[in-house]
């Protein structure tokens, strides 16, 4: 069997779109080379990163590797790929001059090519993102067992950094959580680890449903996170203690109503996924449905802000 290895050359901030472009064309697989992280300070990324040929990586922006099974679908699913990557540009995603390249690959080297890229992070003070295939390796009841395989979300990237060290900071014994673009399942894990009695999860694309579903399972939390598939909040009626949603800011904006209506009163509402230029937009939203501002984080750009509806 052989697989096409592509990788896309964009702006840093086009990663988590153009990652889910690739997703919902249904990547087996999406890694991202970005040289920041092999020189990241150790305070930012609280582990270690693991020594890799760094030549490979571009000056400027990132590389976005993805691999799909060759087939007789593959020339249209390439197109397709292409035309939505190049029309970004018109939803204000900033590509840079991207450029994309490919090569065929069998599948012994497909299989662990894309794994040598993760290895355990620690992402707070007390969590660790954990490859599932290095399960035995760790005994942390607080360590988040992932395969990263089919959705992008590996638990590394800046945006979930910041939402696992909100959750931390502001979750309680019991709570009950709502988690809002599941993605691969990380923050509705890290919910449930540091101590919420249930989490509710949601996600539209249903490749994330099913990363999430499966992650949920690795880490034996079928009776703690239920996973539905949803348009945001869209006609749910769950009220919850926390609220926590790492999607793009363009997104985060019509969310904003049905987060007030879902949360308890002094509920926290946890979002990321916010480049600088949207900051005072979401701040400016958030204040216009009451929400109280109590903290604003940044890392590598990207920015996490929490509210709280105030009692």
């Amino acid at each position: 069997m052989s697989w096409k290895e592509i990788t896309i050359t964009t702006a840093s901030e086009a990663e988590e779109t153009v990652a889910n472009v690739l997703n919902e064309a249904g990547a087996n697989g999406v890694v991202v080379e970005d040289i920041r992280d092999v020189h990241k300070e150790k305070e930012n990324l609280f582990g270690e990163i693991m020594e890799i040929d760094t030549s490979r990586f571009p000056s400027e922006g990132i590389n976005i590797k993805a691999y799909f099974y060759i087939n007789e679908d593959w020339p249209l699913k390439k197109t397709h790929i292409q035309e939505t990557i190049e029309n970004l540009s018109e939803y204000g995603i900033p590509l840079g001059k991207w450029s994309w390249t490919e090569k065929t690959v069998e599948e012994e080297d497909w299989a662990n090519e894309w794994k040598k890229y993760f290895s355990i992070q620690q992402v707070t003070d007390t969590m660790t993102i954990v490859p599932s295939w290095k399960s035995h390796e760790v005994t942390d009841d607080k360590a988040i067992l992932i395969d990263p395989g089919m959705a992008f979300g590996t638990g590394t990237h800046a945006t979930t950094i910041l939402s696992l060290q909100a959750l931390e900071k502001y979750i309680k014994k019991d709570d009950i959580v709502l988690d809002v673009g599941v993605g691969s399942g990380v923050l509705s894990i890290a919910a449930c680890k540091l101590g919420a009695k249930h989490v509710y999860s949601y996600d539209l694309d249903e490749v994330a449903i099913h990363s999430a579903e499966m992650n949920r399972d690795l880490n034996g939390l079928e009776d703690k996170i239920t996973i539905q598939q949803h348009d945001l909040l869209n006609n749910i009626h769950n009220p919850g203690n926390i609220i926590v949603a790492n999607i793009l800011a363009d997104i985060l904006i019509y969310l904003v109503e049905d987060a007030w209506n879902n949360l308890y009163s002094g509920g926290y509402f946890i979002t990321s996924g916010i480049i600088e230029e949207k900051e005072q937009l979401i701040k400016e939203k958030l204040q216009e449905a009451s929400f109280e501002i109590i903290a604003t984080t940044n890392l590598d750009n990207w920015i996490t802000i929490v509210a709280r509806k105030r009692t």
